[in-house]
């Protein structure tokens, strides 16, 4: 899978995960972006799936009595990553899936009787992380849901490269954003683009102001 293409700044902002820790990841061929892994890094979705993970995987955890989990070692990390790349983008195409990465490496998705299953078959039965849902990293930095990141928000990996867009619409909202801050009001903006409600333009804006959040963390 690897339809989606994003600039470094674009996943940091999109996954959670801080810009300079993808890069040194990049460099330490933690996970290296799939697209183009030259001066201009263009990384695929399934690759902001592979961030979230290695930041939830590599860092200590809680056990419910109260002990410290350490990170997950790197060579199941790497599994789990290998996992998230064989999955068919197709999953992606309709409805709210569930992909979902286990302590352990295993990647899990939500079957049709709507229990979670290991990609083997296997029912799960570990901790989890659902990499497509909100996701914190910490400091302050929130990625969004990978598929509905807004009420009136879409993100598929193979419409318009993966880029988040107003439901129905081929209007992506990182145009919006840049138009309104030009100084275009979100009625002026009604006006440029006639089928937008407010609410959804509303949205866009909401969406595109948390992912600039999480990037002026980073600076």
């Amino acid at each position: 899978m690897k339809e989606g293409v994003y600039t470094s700044a674009r996943a940091s902002a999109l996954s959670g995960v801080p810009l300079r820790t993808i890069h040194r990841w990049a460099s330490e061929e933690v996970l290296i972006p799939s697209v183009s892994a030259q001066r201009t890094k263009l990384w695929s979705f399934s690759d902001l799936l592979g961030l979230r993970t290695v930041q939830w995987l590599r860092q200590p955890k809680q056990a419910p009595d109260g002990a410290r989990v350490p990170g997950t070692q790197l060579s199941v990390v790497k599994k789990a990553l290998h996992k998230l790349k064989a999955l068919d983008v197709e999953l992606f195409d309709e409805g709210q899936p569930m992909v979902a990465v286990t302590r352990d490496g295993d990647v899990v998705v939500r079957s049709r009787s709507g229990e979670l299953e290991r990609v083997s078959g296997q029912l799960l039965l570990a901790d989890i992380l659902d990499v497509l849902a909100p996701f914190e990293s910490g400091l302050g930095a929130r990625g969004p849901d990978l598929m509905r990141p807004g009420e009136f928000l879409r993100i598929s990996p193979r419409r318009l490269a993966g880029a988040p867009h107003v439901l129905e619409t081929r209007v992506e909202t990182e145009a919006l954003y840049t138009l309104a801050a030009r100084g275009f009001t979100p009625e002026q903006l009604g006006g440029l683009y006639p089928t937008l409600r407010l609410e959804e333009i509303a949205d866009a804006l909401r969406l595109e102001r948390q992912l600039a959040h999480n990037l002026s963390l980073a600076a």
